[in-house]
């Protein structure tokens, strides 16, 4: 006995395999994505449909007008890659975002290959490591796509030129460079959130076909929730907000308090459900091939964690927002007067008449909603708003009538009635020829923090 544990002790011990560092498992994973048909589609349609989406509109007499700067597509090329980033925020990126983020584990359970991956890497953490990070590089591939794609179709085809913000004023084509790349980059906030509950979705409920459309199903739950007149602090807890509040980065000053507080909300979403994605994924028991998940610890870890954490980022940006929608009359009002001033002094150098200032005109707006039957504020398409305005060395004050529609997100509508010479018709005769008529009809947007 005494020999046998001699021998024993002085044995050389069995060698261990060195567990794979992060990064190659990372390229592992990432070759892994690159070499899927699907993924290869997904990354040429996000490079080549938007300068087609953009060639193909901005060649067309009628333009998508319910979109936000649809109506400037003929104007300048910067429109374009605004116009597609409303339609990606809504639709595209929960898709991508589903496609990418919400397959990248359950592919592995749809195989039945955790065995040898988890033989391969020998540790889990550094599989769902690479997994994430590989995901995140594709879908942040697949975005520069769609910025790359959009913008240089949208320069080369309608041209370099300067863009009508969303209160009226001219931003230079540099100005309006600055402020489309700024806008797609704050949009990777919410992007990064839908990913990672695509991440959570995938790791919880395994081969489902729900984890793969939860991204989707979340985005789409959020774009119903935001048409509804909810208040404003829960309207901006949610973590797609920043899908939309990029509108105020075109407005001077610019809007900056809902985009930073949509920002930043996004990406505590995001860390939270990485987080929880993380924790179900070390938790879960490999031995079993049918096992990929416990239906209860997903809702208890997943879902009701989330649910908690939409109420803890209401609570925490009420004091900010307030419980209200956002829209009352004065912010009408002054939106509206602010908006026409700038758009006056485009028309009056449109017409080649003399220049005169915001400060010369003195424009100011009486706004109403529904007549005198309902409190003007709130969203509604009953708002009704009567501009006037003062030019040097007339007596008279000019006055135009304005319908107003005006959605739950702040966003307006503003439709010229009246006078003609005015707003009544959509082209003004100028010298060199007809031209769009700015004070025709144009969009406008709010902002929905308390004004200071």
């Amino acid at each position: 006995m005494t020999a046998a544990a001699a021998d024993s002790a002085t044995a050389p011990a069995a060698p261990t395999a060195p567990r794979v560092p992060v990064l190659r498992g990372y390229r592992f994973e990432l070759v892994k994505l690159l070499t899927q048909w699907r993924v290869r589609v997904l990354i040429i349609a996000c490079w080549l449909a938007p300068a087609v989406f953009v060639t193909v509109i901005s060649k067309q007499a009628s333009l998508p007008v319910d979109t936000l700067f649809g109506r400037s597509m003929h104007a300048t090329g910067w429109a374009g890659p605004l116009v597609l980033l409303g339609f990606a925020g809504s639709w595209a990126l929960p898709l991508l975002t589903s496609l990418i983020a919400g397959d990248v584990f359950a592919s592995e359970d749809r195989l039945g290959t955790w065995r040898h991956l988890l033989v391969a890497v020998r540790s889990p953490r550094r599989i769902f490591v690479s997994k994430a990070l590989s995901s995140g590089t594709v879908i942040l591939l697949l975005v520069v796509g769609l910025v790359v794609s959009s913008t240089i179709s949208g320069v080369l085809v309608v041209g370099n030129r300067q863009l009508i913000g969303l209160d009226g004023h001219l931003l230079s084509p540099g100005d309006a460079a600055g402020a489309v790349l700024l806008a797609w980059l704050c949009a990777l906030a919410p992007t990064l959130a839908l990913a990672a509950i695509g991440l959570l979705g995938s790791v919880a409920l395994g081969r489902s076909p729900m984890g793969l459309l939860l991204p989707a199903v979340v985005a789409l739950a959020m774009q119903i929730v935001q048409q509804l007149p909810v208040p404003v602090a829960f309207r901006l807890a949610l973590p797609g907000y920043a899908f939309i509040s990029w509108n105020g980065l075109f407005t001077s000053p610019a809007q900056r308090g809902p985009l930073l507080i949509g920002v930043a909300v996004s990406l505590v979403w995001a860390v939270v459900a990485t987080g929880l994605a993380y924790f179900l994924f070390v938790r879960r028991d490999f031995t079993n091939p049918a096992n990929d998940g416990s239906g209860r610890l997903a809702v208890t870890a997943g879902l009701l964690p989330l649910v908690l954490l939409l109420g803890l980022s209401t609570a925490a940006v009420a004091p900010v927002t307030g419980f209200g929608s956002g829209i009352d009359q004065d912010k009408v009002q002054r939106a509206v007067a602010v908006e026409f001033a700038h758009l006056y002094r485009l028309q009056t150098e449109q017409l080649n008449r003399a220049d005169v200032t915001e400060e010369q005109l003195q424009s100011a707006a009486e706004c109403t909603k529904g007549g005198d039957q309902v409190a003007a504020r709130g969203p509604g398409n009953d708002w009704r708003c009567v501009v006037s305005w003062h030019l040097p060395g007339v007596e008279a004050a000019g006055t135009a009538i304005y319908q107003l529609d005006i959605n739950p997100l702040g966003r307006f509508v503003a439709d010229g009635d009246g006078p003609k010479e005015v707003n009544g018709f959509f082209l003004v005769r100028t010298p060199s020829g007809d031209q769009p008529n700015p004070l025709w009809q144009f969009d406008g947007n709010l902002e929905l923090l308390p004004a200071h």
